[in-house]
């Protein structure tokens, strides 16, 4: 997969827990950023409350687990989700543009310059091979990614929201 010039500038923010992702979410919102163009991914490795299921009817997605409420909350203001099992990282949940890199990189098994799957999909979406790494570990140490795609306008604002946020890291790439 590679990236393209149409493939619109990003800003990720890392949150160490749901409750902050869920909240950086809701500020975005409460700043009039259109979600449309917001991805998140996390993982729910916590073994003592196991996933009784995940399925998709129409436009309502349905998970439960240990994070269920805050999936469920955030699959209604995404375009797209799904769980995916990934090697050496376990079961991710992703929602919104991302969905579509990760579908694209694990149906075709493409693997970018020695990325995975996730790594292919986070390339996908205009984030630079040397970060990519970083999201990655992130997500494997059990914290969240929020991305949001867009214009330069946009992203100021998003940007200025999320660092109202207890965000770890917020990163803006800007395509070449």
């Amino acid at each position: 997969m590679t990236s393209t010039t149409t493939t619109p500038d990003s800003v990720v923010a890392i949150y160490d827990t749901h409750t902050q992702a869920e909240d950086a979410i809701k500020q975005l919102q409460a700043s009039g950023i259109e979600l449309n163009q917001l991805s998140i991914v996390g993982r729910d490795y916590h073994s003592e409350d196991h996933a009784i299921g995940y399925y998709n009817t129409g436009d309502r997605v349905k998970y439960w687990g240990k994070l269920g409420a805050f999936w469920g909350g955030i699959w209604g203001l995404l375009v797209g989700s799904g769980l995916f099992w990934l090697p050496g990282i376990g079961a991710v949940v992703v929602g919104g543009p991302l969905v579509a890199g990760l579908v694209a990189a694990l149906e075709n098994a493409i693997v970018t310059g020695g990325m995975s799957a996730l790594g292919a999909a986070i390339y996908s979406v205009g984030i630079p091979k040397d970060s990519i790494v970083q999201y990655e570990s992130s997500i494997e140490a059990g914290k969240f990614l929020v991305m949001i795609h867009g214009s330069t306008d946009k992203l100021t604002k998003a940007k200025e929201a999320l660092h109202q946020t207890d965000a770890a890291s917020v990163d803006h790439h800007v395509q070449a």
